[in-house]
């Protein structure tokens, strides 16, 4: 099915389809490729982009500022303290001034609201570089290593260990269910994610033929594993709950043991970064044979080309 993307925003992955992803991931192969081969274009000559951050980042930031600044066009960082968002001026006010001078928008903060706000008042595509609720931009980079890996998608046995109501969580669940990815959130039944939206994704992946599982338990979730995935135990602005966290999500660090549980010697680990080496995964484990954090992070900025590729051109 042909897809056009053109003047879209990435918000949330709810808001795409699988032929959608799909689109997405073959342009940002294909751009993975024109770099590999040292091949130059200037696709965004003469373009701008708002790049707006509430909180900090390494590779959110680079991949936006040089995704968009290889193919020409000009990244502009604004922090909270550069601008007036949400402070002296209202975001929809804002949002309609940056929509008079870019081309497109990203934001990386706390309130999902935000970027939605953003998307409905500029007039530009808008691309959600991380909420508290959703983490997109990372899950199309997941979706991608993954596929290098084992060559599709569909089928695939995924596992997340940890943290399940945080925003990669969230996003995970999502993005597995629309490709057909067999996904299992294990976590603390305290740190369950919450129920609408794991009906939400239950009803997405029985759509696309696969299943979605929420357990605590080790025993139900590793075995026949391909891919083992988790994330800090304390996201940005939660930190007075470290203590609390790390005796709970002890029981589900990423260890050798762990891998060694899914049976499975093809099984990769993954990490969206940055990691807490020691607390959700073992040094051994994310340094090891197995894991492939650094072509997941490499590939932040394929993917981040891909979209930025379809929707602005």
């Amino acid at each position: 099915m042909a897809v056009n993307f053109r003047g879209r925003s990435l918000l949330a992955l709810l808001d795409l389809s699988g032929d959608d992803i799909r689109y997405l991931l073959d342009v940002s192969h294909l751009l993975k490729a024109e770099r590999t081969a040292f091949q130059i274009n200037q696709r965004f000559r003469g373009k701008t982009l708002a790049m707006l951050f509430e909180k900090r980042s390494t590779r959110t930031r680079c991949a936006f500022e040089t995704a968009f600044g290889e193919e020409g066009g000009h990244p502009v960082f604004l922090s909270s303290s550069d601008i007036q968002l949400g402070v002296k001026e209202s975001i929809e006010d804002t949002a309609r001034v940056l929509g008079r001078m870019f081309d497109a928008i990203m934001f990386r903060g706390f309130d999902h609201k935000t970027v939605e706000t953003l998307a409905e008042f500029s007039g530009v595509p808008v691309y959600n570089g991380l909420t508290d609720m959703f983490h997109p931009t990372q899950v199309l980079a997941d979706l991608m290593t993954m596929e290098e890996n084992f060559g599709h998608l569909a089928g695939l046995n995924f596992v997340y260990a940890g943290d399940g109501r945080n925003n990669m969580a969230n996003s995970l669940m999502v993005g597995c269910a629309t490709m057909g990815v067999n996904c299992t959130i294990l976590a603390p039944e305290t740190l369950y994610p919450e129920s609408e939206l794991v009906d939400t994704a239950s009803q997405i992946a029985y759509d696309s033929g696969s299943t979605l599982t929420i357990t605590s338990s080790l025993e139900e979730a590793i075995p026949g594993a391909d891919v083992i995935y988790t994330d800090v135990w304390v996201s940005m602005g939660e930190e007075e709950k470290a203590k609390e966290r790390v005796t709970l999500l002890k029981p589900y660090r990423v260890n050798r043991e762990l891998m060694e549980m899914t049976d499975n010697p093809g099984a990769i680990f993954m990490h969206c970064l940055p990691a807490v080496k020691g607390n959700e995964v073992t040094e051994d484990v994310i340094e090891g044979s197995s894991s492939v954090v650094w072509d997941e992070a490499e590939n932040r900025k394929h993917t981040i080309k891909a979209l930025m590729v379809a929707s602005i051109l």
